[in-house]
């Protein structure tokens, strides 16, 4: 039954618009329009204020509200992990799976095509092909090298959206552009590769780097690494970790100046902490506690998050003095054009998703909505 969203600010994904409704009819917006345009027949539904916008889209979600998907790559894990977070405005996300052996990595796949869960919306592979100098919290006896067959069973994965992070100086450009010709999502990342060999992996069809600034190679002024590959190339998408622990504020406005906003992406890289979840975990069989909201290791190094994406577009405007419609922009236009879906994510506007979120005036979140529901 078709129903009217109206009372509240809309952004639709490029501009705030005021007194304007939302009709939503079989999962999909059947029309915008003005509220009073609304047909009599259709049930209105006020939302009290705050703003309506594109629901969140996140693209490296390795568990929350306890769950952690290599602990337990399974259906239930995958679907306790997008319900945490969907409270928090994620209507669509990849369930990530780091480094680690063969067969969870294919369980982790297999779980994300077997769930058919609300708002997942493909897997993010991050790793094993990786650089050991540049490992950050995975595993260093689970790194490898990639090889044919690999790029065969991903490719192959048929699960959504497949993301894969990979290290440019270790994964040769041929497999690059053989990965990217059979549709996957490849993004640069942990890393000390030089700002050549991340180029020619864009030139290869890597579409995105992955945490920008963390785990990879710095800029200096002769050699620029990843870090100014990622910042010199107007195209290519970025995941940001805007939690002020990843990346210093500085280096986050350095990102916003250098990128436009439709290929930054705001990523939580959130870990079982995050959306509700405990303060500490086992990570493949090292424990990781939160202090005072950092996730770590017993050496110090970061594990993740314990972000939510409301809180990433809440830091943008209060830290950095980002506009709302730029961090709103940020947390779904780009990650939906990143995914090739923003022919129907991360807009609201008629025959897209009717995936949404509802936000108060300070910003917290109210209600989603996952295709209509």
């Amino acid at each position: 039954m078709a129903f009217a969203l109206t009372g509240a600010r809309l952004f639709d994904g490029e501009a705030m618009r005021d007194g304007m409704a939302v009709v939503i009819d079989g999962g999909r917006i059947a029309a915008v329009c003005a509220e009073a345009e609304v047909p009599g027949s259709i049930e209105r539904r006020k939302l009290e204020g705050g703003v309506l916008a594109p629901g969140f889209i996140d693209v490296q979600v390795n568990g929350g509200g306890g769950a952690l998907l290599n602990d337990r790559p399974s259906v239930e894990t995958v679907r306790r992990i997008a319900e945490s977070h969907r409270a928090f405005g994620t209507t669509g996300l990849l369930p990530t799976v780091i480094t680690d052996a063969p067969e969870v990595t294919a369980a982790a796949i297999a779980a994300v095509k077997a769930g058919a869960v609300p708002g997942v919306l493909g897997i993010h592979i991050e790793g094993p092909f990786l650089d050991v100098a540049r490992k950050g919290a995975h595993e260093a006896r689970f790194i490898r090298a990639m090889t044919v067959g690999d790029v065969e069973k991903i490719a192959a994965a048929d699960c959504g959206a497949v993301m894969l992070t990979l290290a440019p100086n270790r994964v040769p450009p041929a497999l690059v552009k053989q990965l990217a010709e059979r549709g996957v999502l490849v993004s640069l990342g942990h890393a000390e590769a030089t700002c050549e060999e991340a180029s020619v992996a864009l030139t290869a069809g890597a579409r995105a780097f992955t945490h920008i600034f963390n785990a990879m190679s710095q800029m200096n002024g002769r050699e620029p690494g990843m870090v100014g590959a990622a910042l010199a190339d107007r195209e290519c998408f970025v995941g940001l970790i805007a939690d002020g622990f990843h990346v210093h504020d500085a280096a986050m406005r350095v990102v916003l100046a250098a990128k436009p906003r439709s290929r930054i992406m705001l990523v939580t890289d959130a870990m079982p902490t995050a959306a509700g979840g405990p303060d500490h975990f086992t990570l493949q069989g090292r424990e990781v506690r939160r202090e005072h909201g950092r996730l770590q290791l017993a050496d110090g190094t970061l594990a993740g998050s314990n972000l939510t994406m409301d809180e990433a577009v809440r830091y943008c405007m209060t830290q950095l003095g980002v506009r709302l419609e730029d961090a709103l922009t940020m947390a779904s236009l780009a990650p939906a054009a990143f995914l090739r879906r923003d022919h129907e994510l991360g807009r609201i506007r008629a025959d897209f998703l009717a995936s949404l979120v509802h936000l108060s005036d300070d910003l917290a979140v109210r209600q989603t909505w996952i295709e209509g529901r």
